[in-house]
């Protein structure tokens, strides 16, 4: 498993989903790292990690690799996570049974309990669920490419950034991870996974006091208003920062507007 450990001070813990990688948060992690230890890893078969065609990649495993390199890493002082994508999902697992460990909370497009009822499963995610789906998303890398152009609406990424979001699933073998987080996605009782987040759902209130901070593209076509509205009535602490134009790759598309904001809540003046 490739990570960043990159500063030094209170550890802030930045987990990604898919199709992206720790590159996602380097821009963060340029603000934070002369105040705090900022720690940043690449799932298994995401990014720079290995990518074994012969592995477990289900939630569960997700959230053993999670936990298992946080104690390797022996960070015992309470951690700030930033969770995006399926980084909600895998994080907020892992701290509920760990609650204790966790200080801050930054949450960025993303989930930690089921596709909520008024959400109907979205056409493209249900399309790379079938075999037609494996072609394109192993054979031509669509899921990633597709991704960095459609989850920024709020300006045009650079043909360099978006090459870099690409760059580490660059053939059918090296895709294994991002098609099998889509199959993955637990939408109903019985499928892998669903009781595990179903869980993590039911203990999201022990984050009741927990300092909160969301901040939201709301043009996300996967992570929209049904899934803010969700956690704010999950967690009606939160500090919400909601981005009308922005999409799914949020610190992405409103970098300069919202890296501000987190960097000033993770340092408690915000």
């Amino acid at each position: 498993m490739h990570y960043l450990d990159e500063g030094s001070g209170p550890p802030v813990v930045m987990v990604h989903g898919n199709p992206s990688w720790s590159f996602y948060y380097r821009n963060l992690v340029l603000a934070l790292r002369d105040t705090h230890r900022c720690l940043v890893p690449d799932h298994i078969g995401m990014g720079l990690s290995d990518k074994p065609v012969d592995y477990p990649y289900t939630l569960a495993q997700r959230v053993a690799d999670f936990t298992a390199w946080l104690e390797q890493l022996a960070v015992k002082e309470p951690v700030t996570l930033v969770v995006h994508d399926w980084g909600g999902m895998i994080a907020m697992t892992w701290a509920a049974k760990h609650p204790e460990r966790v200080a801050r909370l930054v949450i960025l497009n993303t989930a930690a309990f089921p596709l909520p009822a008024s959400k109907p499963f979205p056409w493209p995610l249900a399309l790379t669920r079938t075999p037609i789906g494996t072609v394109l998303v192993r054979g031509f890398n669509a899921f990633a490419w597709t991704a960095i152009r459609v989850g920024c609406t709020r300006r045009s990424v650079p043909a360099a950034v978006r090459a870099a979001y690409t760059a580490p699933y660059d053939s059918w073998r090296d895709r294994v991870a991002t098609l099998r987080f889509v199959q993955d996605i637990p939408l109903r009782p019985g499928d892998p996974g669903y009781e595990l987040i179903d869980a993590t759902a039911k203990s999201l209130d022990l984050f009741g006091a927990t300092p909160t901070f969301i901040g939201w593209g709301l043009r996300d076509f996967v992570f929209d208003r049904h899934f803010l509205d969700e956690w704010r009535r999950r967690l009606p602490q939160a500090v919400v920062h909601a981005l009308a134009d922005a999409g799914h790759y949020v610190l992405e598309d409103a970098d300069e507007e919202l890296i501000p904001l987190i960097a000033s809540f993770v340092r408690g003046a915000g």
